[in-house]
């Protein structure tokens, strides 16, 4: 699939328009080509293939013809045009925080700064800060920026990560009819970014395996090729290896490959101290092997219950599967509804009804429409006027489809003085109000968190979403006291979202177990500004599970008139 390569190229085009200080018109249509076919589920190629290329939404005629020269040629002539005097260093300056298109035009006319070692060098002499427009504060902030990418630029994100891995299985069952596949390491284990990618499959055809494999079309590079191990850099220059197994040894080096260190670490010692051997080939009393075909036996030869991949961080795992009082973890089936989706009446990229379609498609019983409020100017927020109007819409369309419930909603603003975007009046019409900062990230700690609780005491605010407001990519977490949140929310009731949006994940997993201990009601929502990220449920269910959290602990899994109970 090349649609990773397509978004980041749009992207890039967006980022040097703006940099140019070209029309703010063209630079929002391509970041919304971006934001929409990264997201894509589908193949762009197939897509193209089919003259569908104008049916995706926010694709017009100009952006589809860019697509598609790429996808029959190799380039487009329009990103080499843009390119033309950049240096590509240059503009990767603005995925750091705190870089925007005029701090960089400032920089770079002033100190000749063209990548990121200039900036950091010229940030840690104190260079920054006496620049019009900037001062210490941003030139700190610059340098935790930098910090904060560098770290980002060592790890893949489970939004390429998995959707990647799945079409590798996919495909590799289809070639070669194999029956035992999965991922392993922290990529099984749901972690929101992953060091490298490592599958695992059985079979004694192990070389016919590795040569399926390195032969997909998504390879770009053939690292090694062997009889029971391949390594390849497929597209977006991702390195991914393949180990071929036995099979009676598959279970054995799915749990020692799944990890965790401190896990497997943890799991050795028991072993150990019973006189046992635990390897990727099996456990083993003596020289005889007593199991390892499935990952089950070595956790039972343990006297252990098998443990969920998500949990093996030893962080209490180990104890509670010894104690017969492992969680019994949410999955995806026990979804009900998404909390927090947009559509095309702000910054989505369809109408309300064709999202709805797409969520009675996953069999949801309901679905929350929650676009942005006023303030959020860049994301065309809805006036008082007009979300006035969406409701009544909403009512209609409720009244046309069967089979599932549309909650009219909105995502409100907090603002800087802790008060909300909408009045009361207008936010007691709504089914369902999810309250969210978008502004003042960096004020201290004590005023953050002052701004949250005095959303969460609202009587008709129902979630606080990303309620840290970290980008893994880009953006730490603001200042903010979770534990005083997680009291003020089991006192008003107020559910705390984990945001599923492959960047954000937030809440994170050790938050999430922390939440569930003080007995908050957590909600997933997928933030969807594209049908087909409804579909990142499925990270937010990761981070749920990872931080131990049952159907008990989440609101997306009432039913409606569970739900409706909750909200009044």
């Amino acid at each position: 699939m090349k649609n990773l390569e397509i978004a980041q190229i749009f992207e890039r085009i967006a980022d040097i328009l703006e940099f140019k200080g070209e029309n703010r018109f063209k630079i929002n249509a391509y970041r919304k080509a971006s934001r929409i076919i990264g997201s894509l589920s589908e193949d762009i190629e197939h897509i193209h293939k089919e003259n569908r290329l104008m049916d995706i939404p926010g694709v017009g005629s100009g952006i589809a013809e860019k697509i598609a020269e790429f996808l029959d040629t190799g380039k487009m002539s329009k990103y080499e045009e843009t390119m033309k005097g950049i240096e590509e260093g240059l503009i990767k300056l603005m995925d750091i925080s705190g870089i925007g298109p005029s701090t960089l035009r400032t920089i770079h006319k002033e100190l000749g700064i063209k990548d990121i070692d200039g900036l950091e060098k010229a940030a840690s002499e104190g260079r920054l800060q006496v620049l019009k427009g900037m001062g210490e504060k941003k030139e700190e902030n610059i340098l935790r920026g930098i910090r904060l990418f560098k770290e980002s630029q060592k790890r893949i994100s489970i939004g390429t990560a998995l959707p990647l891995v799945k079409e590798i299985i996919e495909s590799l069952k289809k070639k070669t009819g194999i029956k035992e596949i999965e991922a392993a390491g922290s990529l099984r284990r749901m972690k929101e970014t992953v060091g490298d990618i490592d599958i695992l499959a059985s079979g004694s055809n192990g070389k016919e395996i590795i040569s399926a494999f390195v032969n997909l079309p998504i390879v770009k590079e053939v690292l090694s090729s062997g009889e029971t191990k391949g390594s390849v850099i497929a597209e977006g220059n991702i390195q991914v290896d393949l180990r071929v197994v036995e099979r009676e040894s598959f279970g054995a080096a799915l749990q020692y490959f799944t990890g965790s260190k401190l896990h497997n670490i943890h799991l050795r010692d028991m072993a150990k101290r019973l006189g046992l051997k635990i390897s990727e080939y099996g456990i083993f009393k003596g020289d005889k092997k007593i199991g390892g075909e499935k990952e089950e036996d070595i956790y039972s030869e343990l006297g252990l219950l098998w443990i969920p991949p998500e949990l093996r961080e030893d962080r209490g795992e180990i104890e509670a599967a010894k104690e017969k009082r492992l969680p019994n973890l949410v999955s995806i089936k026990d979804i009900k509804g998404d909390f927090h989706v947009h559509s095309n009446w702000s910054d989505g990229a369809e109408p309300i009804e064709e999202v709805v379609e797409r969520a009675k498609s996953l069999e949801y019983q309901y679905i929350a429409i929650t676009d942005h409020s006023k303030s959020t100017k860049i994301a065309n927020g809805l006036t008082e006027e007009r979300l006035s109007k969406q409701i009544r819409e909403i009512r209609e369309l409720n009244k046309k489809i069967k089979g599932i419930k549309i909650l009219s909603g909105s995502e409100v603003d907090i603002k800087t003085d802790g008060t909300l975007d909408f009045p009361e009046k207008l936010l007691k019409e709504l089914d369902i109000v999810v309250a969210s900062i978008h502004i003042g990230f960096k004020e201290d700690e004590e005023t953050i968190t002052n701004r949250i609780i005095s959303a969460m005491r609202n009587p008709y605010v129902n979630i606080i979403a990303h309620p840290t407001g970290r980008l893994i990519s880009s953006r730490e977490p603001y200042k903010l006291n979770i534990k005083r949140m997680f009291e003020v929310a089991v006192e008003t009731g107020t559910a705390i979202e984990i945001n599923a949006y492959y960047d954000r994940l937030d809440l994170n997993d050790v938050h999430c177990q922390m939440a569930k201990e003080m007995g908050v009601k957590m909600a997933i929502g997928t933030d969807a500004h594209h049908i087909s990220q409804l579909s990142m449920m499925e990270y937010g269910i990761g981070i749920a599970r990872r931080g131990w959290l049952e159907k008990k602990d989440l609101i997306n899994t009432m039913s409606y008139s569970e739900l409706l109970n909750w909200l009044d």
